[in-house]
């Protein structure tokens, strides 16, 4: 790679015109997803400043409340209980930045959020047509080591967004219309799949975008 002419692109590809160009490809598009993935996109902006100054702003330690965790059992049952995994200060606020991000969009109608025990329901005047899941901060144990941590999300059209119900979010892998995670480490990582390959972005902290920077990622076939 030729750093020194990638320093000086002037035409870069940001995160907003990948997704309005690919918006551009869909005529009957409204916007709603569009507008959808920007708010995604500034609670992992928030997140990744938080990050950051976790130390600084005292966001490490435990918060004093458990989070909810998927145990199995056999045969082949899932069970989920609340666990004594205790949450810490830093998966609290990312999942308020996150929770408050999605609803502020006015185009989700169901939020199912690893943090809490149950699901939240938009209320009307704010309701729109997607059900958005997510992990606002995985791999939170490793907050106080630095090891690097993340948001995932994935994204469903929900048909009669109404009158939702907590079995329209129940819906199989197949049906999502857009997944991805965001990765806060030595950098902040954004990897996006809205169904036409998958793209990295990388955020540039001098100018609050996340640039692409992982074109069409693919995994190489081992046999």
């Amino acid at each position: 790679m030729d750093h020194a002419a990638d320093a000086l692109r002037t035409d870069l590809m940001t995160i907003t015109r990948y997704v309005l160009n690919e918006q551009s490809k869909h005529p009957e598009s409204r916007g709603d997803f569009t507008i959808l993935l920007s708010h995604i996109v500034l609670g992992c902006k928030f997140v990744c400043s938080s990050v950051n100054k976790a130390g600084l702003a005292k966001l490490i330690g435990l918060a004093g409340e458990t989070n909810v965790q998927a145990k199995k059992e056999e045969p082949i049952t899932w069970v989920v209980y609340s666990v004594g995994e205790e949450q810490k200060k830093l998966d609290v606020l990312s999942n308020d930045v996150f929770v408050k991000a999605l609803v502020s969009s006015g185009r989700t109608c169901i939020l199912v959020s690893e943090e809490d025990e149950e699901a939240t329901f938009v209320e009307p005047a704010l309701r729109g047509r997607y059900c958005v899941v997510f992990d606002p901060l995985d791999g939170s144990s490793n907050i106080d080591c630095g090891v690097s941590i993340g948001t995932i999300f994935g994204i469903y059209m929900v048909k009669d967004f109404t009158e939702p119900t907590l079995d329209q979010a129940l819906q199989p892998g197949k049906n999502m219309v857009a997944a991805g995670y965001c990765m806060y480490g030595s950098s902040c990582t954004l990897v996006l799949s809205t169904g036409s390959g998958v793209n990295g972005f990388t955020l540039d902290p001098s100018l609050g975008e996340f640039i692409l920077t992982h074109p069409d990622i693919k995994v190489t076939a081992l046999f």
